[in-house]
């Protein structure tokens, strides 16, 4: 489950998750105790990562691996595929599972039949890293991977796939792993009823320092930011994709460092080895995609700590000189929904649900925790009928049952009642379909405004049908009328 912020002293946070470097799927997560006044929350339903990544190993890269801790085969729905490697393989580790994009190996050449060439330091890759780029993909010392994921993983760790100089022809991930780090989603419910949920999405620093007293590499991060009123799928997430963000007018955060800090926390503040960006979720939105842009740090260090050393003395901002390589990009989305029931009256009545939360017409909408049932029933005022639900809820009986697990719309349809009066002269009756009416001589039936029916006259022996007279007129046994006021019709027999 997705973790929330802390209230009071308490935390829905998952025990490891801190430590995930892709952003994870979730069904559901519970409110806390204090928010039981229903204020509205929100439900992160898809989490998708795709990045560019470059072959910093300095070695012919045959492959590339997603090591996730605490999954089952099963919790990996969906892989990209479209590289050189083709389809991933998901395979269960001692700890978890490994997603594997692997190439084939030749025995008879005694060489592997794809490879991801080392990248050369300061060559751009921007754009190459698609298998439909021809000769410059070939070249480019790139790639592009990316998975969604149906379970929270414990921990998640990139490495490239490179051959085994003591076995030919078996691939071993490559040490150190890829520095690119990936979003968790964290959700902050409002603190009271009328305000809106928060979205963070946080980074963590993916590679360690080399010892406790010591901060890790840095990397500038600039970060990208657009919402969707719609859901994103994976394959989507691509550097050559309008959805993904990178324009100036979808800058979230210009530059920021990020570094893991000492694991001792010598230094006492641990700043730098974690960062969140966040915001309400708008009205309508679906989809927060995010594009992460990571370069490296080539400013001083300070030579006991290792502690990136920026010449703005705060790391705000770059300075001539400390911006590096271009070393890849993050395309990540989380499919967002606010859990709750929102109820339209068209016509005259009325829709309460069982738990009293709506009763609609004063209280048409109420949020809810994620798969919660809720059972709605409609009642006509007098002179209305019921004539059926449009939405979420389907089907012309009065009662309905929806499950919440993200923001459902519906509408309850109800239509005035007008009489229909049916007489006969002479010997005969009159029936209809749908049935309403099946009289002889004088009969009635309170139809709903916009009813199509179709009457029928039956001459009894010895009588002949002469036709129909008032709001039905000829000859024929059948009239079909519209009933949209009180309408009377009169069969005659003779």
């Amino acid at each position: 489950m997705f973790p929330t912020r802390p209230l009071a002293g308490l935390s829905l946070r998952v025990p490891g998750l801190r430590r995930a470097a892709l952003p994870l799927f979730a069904l559901a997560f519970a409110l806390l105790a204090s928010l039981s006044a229903r204020a509205q929350t929100a439900t992160v339903f898809g989490s998708l990562s795709n990045f560019d990544v470059v072959n910093n190993t300095e070695h012919e890269a045959h492959g590339f691996e997603i090591e996730l801790e605490g999954l089952q085969p099963g919790d990996v729905p969906y892989s990209f595929g479209a590289t050189r490697y083709g389809q991933a393989r998901v395979i269960p580790t001692a700890t978890g599972v490994a997603v594997r994009w692997e190439s084939a190996y030749d025995p008879g050449l005694g060489q592997f039949t794809q490879t991801t060439i080392a990248h050369a330091a300061g060559t751009p890759f921007a754009g190459m890293c698609y298998s439909w780029n021809g000769a410059g993909y070939a070249g480019s010392g790139c790639e592009h991977f990316g998975v969604s994921l149906a379970k929270n993983a414990l921990k998640t760790t990139y490495r490239w796939l490179v051959e085994d100089a003591n076995a030919p022809g078996t691939l071993v991930p490559f040490d150190p792993p890829v520095a690119i780090p990936g979003p968790v989603y964290i959700v902050t419910p409002p603190a009271q009823v009328g305000e809106v949920p928060v979205l963070e999405a946080e980074i963590e620093a993916p590679e360690a320092p080399e010892g406790p007293e010591l901060y890790g590499d840095a990397q500038w991060v600039k970060v990208f930011k657009t919402e969707l009123q719609r859901e994103v799928n994976l394959d989507e997430l691509m550097s050559d994709n309008a959805v993904v963000p990178q324009d100036a007018s979808k800058v979230e955060v210009a530059w920021e460092i990020l570094q893991a800090d000492p694991p001792s926390n010598s230094n006492g503040r641990q700043n730098r080895g974690r960062r969140g960006n966040s915001g309400p979720l708008a009205a309508g939105t679906r989809a927060v995609v995010r594009r992460y842009e990571i370069y490296q740090y080539t400013g001083a260090y300070d030579p006991v700590t290792h502690e990136a050393l920026c010449a703005d003395g705060l790391c705000n901002a770059p300075a001539e000189g400390e911006v590096g390589d271009y070393v890849g990009a993050q395309m990540a989305a989380a499919n967002v929904g606010v859990p709750s029931v929102t109820v339209g009256i068209a016509g005259g009545g009325k829709v309460a649900s069982a738990d009293r939360l709506i009763s609609c017409g004063s209280k048409c909408g109420a949020s809810y925790e994620a798969n919660t049932q809720v059972t709605l029933t409609a009642s006509a005022n007098s002179g209305s009928v019921f004539t059926g639900w449009t939405g979420a809820c389907a089907g012309q009986q009065a009662t309905c049952t929806l499950s919440v697990n993200e923001a459902l719309n519906t509408t309850a349809n109800f239509a005035p009642l007008f009489n229909l009066v049916v007489k006969t002269a002479g010997s005969g009756s009159v029936s209809s379909t749908p049935a309403a009416i099946d009289c002889g001589r004088l009969c009635s039936a309170k139809v709903a405004s916009g009813t199509r029916l179709t009457l029928t006259a039956a001459p009894a022996a010895g009588q002949k049908f002469t036709g129909w007279s008032g709001s039905c007129a000829g000859t024929l046994l059948t009239c079909t009328v519209n009933v949209n006021k009180d309408t009377q019709v009169q069969a005659n027999f003779k």
